[in-house]
């Protein structure tokens, strides 16, 4: 019974030994790990502070150089849409004022001819009538003289007619530039203040239309701004060079490469219409770039950008291709963004996955949409 008691507490005294040895482990594992999280804690705190600081750093940089700039812009893009606002009203008062000077005219005019009216029936009641004995033999002369002077009257209020007319369309299209000059600084200043939220600056697109058909320049016009509209952008500023029929476009919305990915995916889908065909179901996107392609192809020669996207028409023709900021940049350079000739044979130079040749494409009809 002793020795069953001895073994016992040896067992005993054994546990405890192990039972304190692994908890010295564990609380030398706990002390461990304690100090790696302190490590790790010391660590993060700190980047954070240096974080922290560059944070500080910028805010005060953005605060001493960026927002003064912001205010200035702000300030001037006010006083210039004031400026703007004032000669568009100076405009309508002018157009006004013309308007009520034709409508002046016109009644002169009507009051001429129904003058000319009466002179012409006394003329008619004078040389009809019996003669006299003490008539004035210059009477019909002067007649003749009053009916040359009413003709003349009346010529030179229809060529007044005529420039004030000319006046009025031109005043309109001052107006027009101006109201497009407001829309434009007014979209300046909307961005002014994007900037001064976010501090991030919307890209800037370039657009360009151009054709060597007079005729197709109106249609043209409506499907390039349709297609512009599909791809969610939204037109800045257009100017025109009427002389040589070129359209430029400032556009916004969306930056460039997320652009480009898009309309080449929505290349290749078109360009997989020439080998498979078929009908299939055209999104809206698609459909306004397919209607701007069909109609570039209508002309014998025409160049078209939409931001990265490069479209050329010649005779012979139809090439499309999605172009980096550089190579856009080095076309413009080159000038042949003008040049369907040049366009096309610059543009064949650049990597196939750039570049669709949709002449097939273009001169078949258009397949039936899916039911």
């Amino acid at each position: 019974m002793t020795l069953v008691l001895v073994v016992m507490c040896i067992v005993v005294g054994v546990m405890e030994l192990y039972a304190g040895r692994q908890s010295k482990q564990q609380a030398a594992a706990f002390v461990r790990r304690i100090e790696e999280l302190n490590d790790q804690v010391s660590k993060q705190n700190g980047v954070l502070t240096t974080v922290g600081e560059r944070l500080t750093a910028e805010l005060a940089r953005v605060k001493s150089e960026v927002l003064p700039g912001i205010d200035s812009r702000l300030r001037a893009t006010t006083g210039q849409i004031d400026e703007l606002t004032t000669l568009l009203r100076q405009n309508d008062t002018y157009i006004k004022a013309q308007a009520n000077r034709l409508h002046d005219l016109e009644n002169q005019r009507v009051t001429l001819a129904a003058l000319r009216r009466k002179l012409a029936e006394l003329e008619t009641s004078v040389r009809s009538g019996p003669p006299v004995a003490d008539e004035n033999p210059a009477t019909g002369g002067r007649v003749e003289a009053a009916l040359s002077r009413i003709t003349d009257l009346e010529r030179n209020g229809d060529r007044i007619l005529e420039l004030q007319r000319a006046l009025t369309r031109t005043l309109e299209d001052v107006e027009d530039v101006v109201s497009d000059l407001l829309e434009f600084t007014t979209g300046e200043l909307d961005e002014s203040m994007s900037v001064s939220r976010n501090g991030l600056a919307p890209a800037m697109l370039s657009g360009r239309l151009w054709n060597r058909d007079p005729r197709l320049h109106d249609v043209l016009t409506d499907v390039y701004e349709r297609c512009v509209k599909a791809h969610r952008l939204t037109v800045r500023f257009r100017t025109s060079d009427e002389e040589r029929g070129r359209l430029r476009y400032f556009l916004t919305g969306r930056n460039s490469e997320e652009l480009g990915g898009g309309i080449a995916a929505l290349l290749i889908s078109i360009g997989m219409d020439v080998t498979h065909g078929g009908p299939r179901e055209v999104p809206a996107d698609e459909a306004a770039l397919q209607a701007l392609l069909r109609a570039v192809h209508e002309s014998s020669g025409a160049t078209v950008q939409l931001g990265p996207l490069v479209v050329a028409r010649t005779r012979e023709e139809l090439v499309c291709a999605v172009l980096t900021l550089a190579q856009s940049r080095e076309l413009e350079d080159d000038e042949l963004l003008w040049d369907p000739a040049g366009a096309v044979a610059r543009l064949r130079l650049l990597p196939g996955h750039q570049v669709w040749d949709l002449t097939a494409w273009a001169a078949a009809p258009p397949a039936a949409p899916s039911s």
